[in-house]
């Protein structure tokens, strides 16, 4: 398979790279901003599975965002099979305090981000193969969850995310392209820590990327336009 996810570089991606690469058969593109990491994380997927998997770093807070992802995807002109919208970011802070700058930086990383994603690969895919496009989102952004202080602008982020699925799964019903969002509870990384502070989750990072590995990667794929809590706690 061929198989592209952002917010490679740390916690739950740095985790889904490499459950792909244990497949030597699957060919991984692997987005993030940080370049030092994504070296490291393609010395592993080297390592210890024969994987030499393929790194980009791109800034998602970049001006020339399309253009960049237009680059990468000019150098992978084959289809995809999964493609995961994981990147993400998060800033803790009461909604009186939101600067405009934190409010642009949340939305877009975490909703034009993959709307400028989607909009340049859905066109290259092939239509006779099917895609499933996997967004990750947050039980912040799931309608009837309960909501936490100083998270406002980060869970109305993923709030839109989950609706974007929703909408292109409809858009795109008659194509094979499906579109799921996966709303995340708890789960122990760097941003769970930004979040809730000294929290502890129930599961880890690891454990999260093989739930998310195997839903990606099923056939048939019968589930569509799906917005999924997949949370043991919220936090």
């Amino acid at each position: 398979m061929n198989i592209l996810i952002t917010g490679a570089s740390k916690g739950l991606g740095f985790e889904l790279v490499q459950k792909f690469a244990n497949d030597k058969a699957n060919n991984i593109v692997a987005i993030a901003r940080n370049i030092g990491q994504l070296k490291i994380l393609k010395e592993i997927c080297i390592n210890k599975f024969q994987n030499n998997i393929h790194i980009y770093s791109i800034d998602f807070l970049s001006e020339n965002l399309g253009n960049e992802i237009s680059e990468v995807l000019e150098k992978h002109s084959y289809h995809f099979d999964v493609i995961i919208n994981n990147a993400g970011i998060l800033i803790n802070k009461a909604f009186a305090d939101c600067s405009v700058e934190d409010i642009f930086s949340i939305y877009k990383t975490n909703v034009f981000a993959p709307i400028e994603l989607i909009k340049k690969i859905v066109p290259l895919l092939d239509k006779e193969q099917l895609s499933h496009i996997v967004n990750v989102g947050s039980m912040g952004g799931f309608q009837g969850s309960v909501k936490f202080s100083g998270l406002s602008i980060y869970s109305s982020s993923k709030a839109a995310l989950a609706n974007l699925t929703e909408c292109l799964a409809e858009e795109y019903k008659d194509e094979r392209i499906k579109f799921n969002c996966l709303a995340l509870g708890s789960v122990q990384t760097e941003m769970l820590n930004n979040a809730f502070p000294g929290f502890e989750a129930q599961v880890s990072a690891a454990e999260m990327a093989s739930y998310i590995y195997s839903f990606a990667i099923q056939r048939p794929l019968y589930i569509n336009g799906k917005v999924l809590p997949v949370s043991n706690s919220t936090p």
